[in-house]
């Protein structure tokens, strides 16, 4: 199966049942970001998690072996259309540079891991509007000197 199939499939079943990824991180035991992520194919679940989370839909058991796959990770060469996709990458377009100057002058020259990397979606509300706090916590990795 595609993964556009396959996020199309888990996107209608956790819609039919009524649950958020909230409710099925809870049930999985994971955060609510990464079980997006796992249904839309930019991570790979454990087949423990997999059979869970196909159960929690009321999905063919034989999706979840899929869900275990390795994902090919990322949006592609193309600039992103989907506005609030594109906004993330305009943030880093606008605040990549000054990021990356601030992380070397704090830790050295290195990069901050996605690997060892959690981020958290949060509500906060405001009485001018509700804000959108994305928290993005990676290891850092100093370069190697050989």
């Amino acid at each position: 199966m595609e993964p556009a199939e396959l996020t199309k499939k888990l996107l209608f079943a956790k819609k039919e049942k009524g649950l958020s990824f909230s409710d099925l991180g809870r049930l999985i035991g994971r955060d609510e970001v990464w079980i997006a992520t796992v249904f839309y194919h930019q991570a790979s679940a454990s087949e423990e998690e997999a059979g869970k989370i196909v159960s929690a839909l009321g999905l063919d058991p034989d999706i979840a072996e899929t869900l275990t796959e390795c994902p090919t990770k990322g949006l592609g060469p193309v600039v992103p259309t989907d506005p609030l996709i594109y906004r993330l990458y305009e943030i880093m377009q606008v605040y990549g540079m000054p990021i990356k100057a601030v992380v070397h002058e704090k830790f050295g020259d290195g990069i901050m891991s996605a690997i060892d990397f959690t981020l958290n979606v949060d509500r906060e509300e405001d009485p001018k509007g509700d804000r959108v706090k994305i928290t993005m916590s990676g290891k850092f990795l100093p370069y190697k000197k050989w």
